[in-house]
């Protein structure tokens, strides 16, 4: 099992912190935001972590070199920033045809739950389990996706970005996948409006095919680093605890 993380983005609304740097080494609570992600791989039991990178890529290949907690790091470039899905594309070649953990170099989480839920996915039945969480407020949903599951968890509906939330569950960019998933790639459509593929669209293409897709409470709290509303929002229930 391999641990893939997404670092690439700038990050325009961001703008006066992602300028000189990568958004992924913004500091919350006094560490970088993709050392959590690190992290979390290392806690998973990742056997190597393949990051991702594209906008100042030497900042974060600089910082953190080719060893992280005694894990192998090792990098690919997306030479155009075209989205999450494309990212993965490009790390084809260094996944080797392993099944991967993929993770977001600009999320935190409060209590990730990595590690079990690759032992979800390990009982067999699964070809892509996705992490997600039950949120209060429904406007967090509403900027990634939800999800249409039945009482087993088995997911039969993902929701991009949903302008009104059928229910509490949202989605996060942390999931465990076949390494077959890959091969969903080139029948994924292109979204209308952002002009790139995007993961929930990827992840039906499977469900559309027949494959099982679950669900698994990843953590306690969730959120993307886009703005600096989401800075404020991961240091306080980071604070909290």
């Amino acid at each position: 099992m391999k641990a893939l993380i997404l670092a690439g983005g700038r990050g325009k609304r961001l703008d006066e912190f992602s300028a000189e740097n990568n958004k992924c080494m913004i500091k919350i609570n006094g560490r970088p935001v993709i050392e959590y992600n690190l992290d979390a791989a290392v806690n998973a039991g990742a056997d190597e972590i393949i990051v991702v990178v594209g906008y100042r890529a030497e900042d974060i290949i600089n910082h953190f070199g080719n060893r992280y907690d005694n894990k192998r790091l090792s990098y690919v470039i997306q030479w155009e920033q075209r989205g999450l899905v494309h990212a993965m594309e490009c790390a084809r070649e260094a996944l080797a045809g392993d099944d991967f953990m993929l993770l977001l170099g600009d999320e935190i989480m409060l209590n990730p739950r990595h590690r079990e839920m690759i032992d979800e996915f390990r009982k067999g039945d699964a070809f892509v389990v996705c992490g997600i969480l039950r949120v209060d407020d429904k406007e967090l949903i509403k900027r990634t996706y939800t999800l249409i599951q039945d009482e087993s968890g088995r997911i039969h509906r993902l929701i991009e970005k949903p302008r009104s939330p059928l229910n509490n569950y949202q989605g996060t960019g942390d999931c465990v996948f076949h390494n077959s998933i890959l091969d969903f790639i080139e029948m994924t459509p292109i979204h209308h409006e952002r002009n790139e593929k995007e993961l929930p669209d990827l992840i039906q293409c499977a469900i559309d095919e027949g494959r099982v897709v679950k669900s698994f409470i990843i953590c306690d709290k969730y959120t993307n680093i886009n703005t600096k509303e989401d800075i404020a929002m991961a240091e306080e229930f980071l604070r909290k605890g």
